[in-house]
């Protein structure tokens, strides 16, 4: 008999430990550290757009002072830099001819009757100065750069501002005082960076301000215009034989030559419809 109460308290003590064992069975820590890592970067990545999309509204709503209105015709006025000159619209001259403007870069006066191609350009050489100002016509907004000192990274910056952006064109300008300009009919501005948040400002205040550029409503993509192979850009100040900037005749009194504006050469037609409206 007490041999068999041992073996059944034996019996008895195996089951209990076994009981404790499963009681005591380590928890599923892999797992649980896989989900909150899981949970983690999740909220990491949601974090991460909330706040891409909170920078983006809040860039939108700063900028959102420069769009021209009834009340508000030329948010340039507030912009510090920006210089302005009124120019006579409608001076052509042939693509021969070459101007004597009196700015550099031009942000008008006579220019080629064709138009440089301005549907979100990106030139990658220097274009002829007559025919970007034509352009600025049409209500672009030309970005220039000096090439010796704007490249890399700021450069990539200005490219993303115009390319594929409507009625805005960017090239290299050769010899530019500043690293880089941007012009609109009547208007420049030069900024020393490519960060400066002017530029995003001046964009937004008169690419296509129908206040501010004269021939409202006229097209920015011009069939007649080399895109890949444009005219390029002449470095050496003009002669005594340019076009001057009232577009009035000049004699050049060593070759006999005289230079004017062409009253009889209209401009280059595009499509007459208008793009619509870009967003900066």
């Amino acid at each position: 008999m007490t041999s068999g109460k041992k073996t059944k308290a034996a019996r008895s003590s195996v089951a209990a430990a076994r009981s404790s064992v499963v009681t005591k069975k380590s928890k599923p820590w892999g797992t649980i550290i896989a989900v909150v890592a899981v949970l983690a970067l999740a909220g990491s990545v949601f974090g991460y757009a909330y706040s891409k999309i909170s920078e983006k509204n809040a860039k939108e709503a700063a900028l959102a002072q420069w769009v021209p209105s009834d009340t508000n015709k030329d948010p340039s006025d507030k912009i510090q830099g920006v210089v302005k000159k009124e120019y006579p619209a409608g001076k052509h001259v042939q693509p021969t001819q070459r101007v004597a403007y009196d700015l550099t870069p031009p942000y008008g006066g006579p220019h080629d009757s064709t138009w440089a191609s301005c549907m979100g350009v990106v030139y990658t050489k220097a274009v002829r100065t007559e025919n970007m100002v034509h352009s600025l016509e049409h209500g672009a907004v030309w970005i220039a750069y000096n090439p010796d000192q704007v490249s890399g990274e700021a450069l990539d910056k200005l490219k993303s501002r115009a390319d594929g952006q409507q009625f805005t064109m960017l090239s290299p300008y050769p010899g530019l005082d500043k690293p880089i300009s941007l012009q609109s009919w009547g208007h420049q501005l030069k900024v020393d960076s490519a960060d400066d948040e002017r530029i995003d400002q001046f964009v937004k205040s008169l690419r296509r301000n129908q206040y501010t550029y004269p021939e409202v409503g006229a097209s920015c993509d011009s069939s007649t215009f080399d895109v890949d192979n444009p005219p390029a850009f002449v470095a050496e100040k003009p002669g005594t034989d340019a076009v001057p900037m009232d577009g009035g005749v000049v004699d050049n009194q060593e070759t006999g030559n005289t230079a004017s504006v062409n009253p009889s050469a209209p401009a280059t037609t595009g499509s007459a419809a208008p793009s619509t409206q870009p967003s900066s």
